[in-house]
């Protein structure tokens, strides 16, 4: 039987990726329910016109059909939609951050340990780029030795025009390092093996939009663990004049050579996706990496059939959102 999926808040445009992604991959969907108005519903009616919306989420929560909830909400709410998905039964795919807070971290982790549901958060810059999907191929097939260190990159765009007011409110975002920086504190822990880390440095700044004290438009950290060290910059100044909504990199250094990731553009060069570099010791190479795939969305379907961690080790996830939230707060103190 196919997987059935429930969508819980859509506030968020990441909720385009992970659910096409997921019916690509062979599940069903026909309910969705988000919190009032959010600037995303025109288009999510357009591009999934068979799913209806419910009046209140205890219908999609209460459904026994369904199997996994989907959600997308603004940040802050996300925990809380989490713990009564766990609570009803389901299996949950979170956009990032999953959370906000540690104390929200910690209900996750001990509803978790009490239902045995997956709590996956999508770390998109990883899960929904087939670049990385072939860095992770030649990795951990040792072509460029062990890894030493990551420099991962997230410019965005703020695209302010079409914003709602919680983008701008530090209290529901959480924080430029929890939020996007999320998503690079995975990446270093993935590509070095670190199940832990500390943060040597942390810093976030306003340096644009100073009529909106809440915003955060800079922020970046350094990563250090036994394996391995890690640098991230994450930003919203991405001028207009780039062909999409940031110039995202990752930059993966090992004893025996290294590997560049251009994930979403080439400047220079007509705008192209998912381009890889690889230098070692036989190759000086350019790949085009656009057909490596996406396997996260297959493995976890299998993952909530079998009840194994193949998309993700759970306690990964747990420790990319506690470190991206210490540092958010390490960075404000």
């Amino acid at each position: 039987m196919p997987l059935k999926l429930g969508v819980l808040g859509i506030d968020h445009g990441h909720i385009f990726g992970m659910l096409t992604n997921m019916l690509a991959a062979g599940c069903t969907a026909d309910l969705y329910w988000t919190d009032g108005p959010t600037v995303t519903e025109t288009k999510f009616h357009q591009v999934f016109p068979q799913l209806q919306k419910a009046d209140e989420r205890r219908r999609i929560l209460d459904d026994p059909t369904i199997d996994m909830i989907l959600i997308s909400a603004v940040p802050e709410d996300r925990a809380g939609l989490a713990l009564e998905a766990m609570q009803a039964g389901k299996d949950v795919m979170v956009d990032k951050p999953g959370c906000t807070t540690l104390e929200q971290l910690d209900e996750l982790r001990k509803m978790q340990a009490a239902t045995g549901r997956i709590w996956s958060v999508n770390f998109s810059e990883r899960f929904q780029v087939p670049a990385v999907t072939k860095a992770e191929e030649l990795v951990f097939g040792g072509a460029i030795g062990r890894v030493v260190q990551t420099v991962g990159l997230g410019p965005h765009k703020k695209n302010l025009k079409t914003r709602p007011p919680w983008f701008f409110n530090r209290r529901r975002y959480g924080g430029i390092l929890c939020d996007i920086g999320s998503h690079q504190i995975h990446q270093f822990l993935h590509f070095t093996g670190s199940e832990h880390a500390e943060i040597a440095h942390a810093h976030v700044e306003n340096t644009t939009l100073r009529d909106h004290p809440g915003f955060q438009d800079f922020g970046e950290l350094v990563l250090r663990s036994e394996q391995g060290h890690g640098y991230v910059r994450v930003d919203w100044f991405t001028p207009d004049g780039l062909p999409t909504w940031g110039d995202g990199r990752l930059f993966i250094q090992g004893t025996e050579g290294h590997i560049e990731l251009r994930k979403y553009t080439d400047i220079g060069h007509p705008h192209v996706t998912d381009t890889l570099y690889l230098v070692n010791g036989e190759e000086n190479a350019r790949i085009d990496a656009r057909n490596a795939g996406l396997p996260y969305f297959e493995r976890l379907i299998a993952d909530v059939q079998d009840r194994t961690e193949t998309a993700m080790p759970q306690s990964l996830a747990f420790t990319t959102m506690e470190l991206a939230i210490r540092a958010q707060m390490q960075a404000e103190a």
